[in-house]
């Protein structure tokens, strides 16, 4: 018996006796003796009753947020279709607004040339392999586009040919493609050559005039334009400038490098002439 006054329960029950004890002499003293037993009750408890407030507003608060996460779900979903809507809005602006160019450059076009017919066609896709600026278009038999029809810029520029036509779609080979030859002349000095594609300039987006006179009074910013004469293209379809002369190397010849019209590389965009009334003449 004597061990347990040096328990650790004994120590504990004499400081509980001794808080009773001092709360009861505090309570004697400010003449609330008779309610001591309450408050001491609800010291005790006081605890308790804060953990349990705490434990009920958690469970609340949880099933709040709950709730406002189903909210939360609902409305971005909302707003992701609401952004989809207005994305397709601004694809079919976008689409309409390139369209609407496209016509206005027509208009201007066939004030050039009245004579010819054209579809308006978009560039849907490039070769990456193709080093002389060879696309496909979205235009094709069912357009009334037929395997070698002529491709110019909005600008009118000659840009090459139709070399496959499908019934929606077609691949076009530019004037920059080796062997894409074209009867064309220097406009101002009416010197005749043959517009060829070449390896050596095409990475920069040129091409050549071949078989100029060696004594040709061509001169650098000259226009070149086609001639018409082989039936394959019209006649005075603008082409581009001469950037550069260079003497051929057996010397009977000047080589005309040009810089065509049409950025060939960057095109969005081009016409194809479906119909050409013109006649196919050297003027």
């Amino acid at each position: 018996m004597r061990d347990f006054f040096y328990t650790k329960k004994f120590k504990i029950l004499l400081a509980v006796a001794v808080v009773l004890a001092g709360m009861m002499a505090w309570a004697g003293a400010n003449g609330r003796l008779t309610n001591a037993p309450q408050e001491i009750m609800g010291a005790m408890l006081t605890p308790f009753q804060k953990a349990a407030q705490l434990l009920g507003g958690g469970v609340d608060g949880l099933l709040d947020k709950y709730v406002r996460i189903d909210q939360i779900i609902a409305e971005n979903e909302a707003l992701q279709q609401e952004n989809q809507e207005l994305r397709d809005q601004l694809v079919d602006y976008d689409q309409l607004a390139a369209e609407n160019k496209a016509f206005r450059d027509l208009l201007n076009i066939r004030e050039e040339n009245p004579e010819f017919q054209y579809a308006s066609a978009f560039v849907i896709s490039r070769d990456p392999l193709d080093r002389f600026g060879g696309f496909t278009i979205d235009q094709g038999t069912l357009n009334g586009v037929e395997k070698g029809d002529v491709v110019v810029s909005d600008k009118g520029y000659l840009v090459g040919r139709v070399l496959e036509a499908d019934l929606s779609s077609s691949k076009v080979m530019t004037i920059l493609q080796p062997g894409s030859y074209v009867a064309c002349l220097v406009s101002r000095t009416r010197d005749s050559g043959n517009l060829n594609g070449s390896a050596d300039y095409a990475a920069d987006g040129m091409c050549v005039l071949e078989n100029l006179p060696r004594d040709t009074l061509a001169m650098v910013g000259d226009e070149i334009i086609t001639t018409g004469l082989g039936g394959e293209f019209p006649a005075n379809i603008r082409v581009g400038t001469i950037l550069e002369l260079v003497p051929e190397e057996s010397g009977t010849s000047t080589i005309a490098v040009v810089e065509p019209g049409a950025d060939i590389n960057k095109l969005t965009h081009v016409f194809i002439v479906t119909d050409d009334s013109s006649d196919s003449s050297e003027e």
